[in-house]
């Protein structure tokens, strides 16, 4: 990594490119993380609590009629 890093700085390539690359791949990361959070089990304490109304609700196939 801190090759690349170094051959990226000597050869001219803007720097800004890498650092959109991690910051797209920070809050895409983060809102998957989010989607899988508010649609997995509760944990302890949270069971109560409602979704938010922006969370799509993600249901699971029932895979066992499916026979190959």
């Amino acid at each position: 990594m801190m090759i690349f890093l170094l051959s990226a700085t000597s050869s001219g390539i803007p720097m800004y490119y890498f650092t959109l690359v991690y910051a797209v791949g920070f809050i895409a990361a983060v809102v998957i993380g989010s989607l899988a959070w508010y649609n997995s089990k509760r944990p302890a304490g949270w069971e109560d609590v409602e979704r938010p109304d922006f969370m799509p609700k993600l249901d699971a196939k029932d895979d066992s009629d499916q026979s190959a």
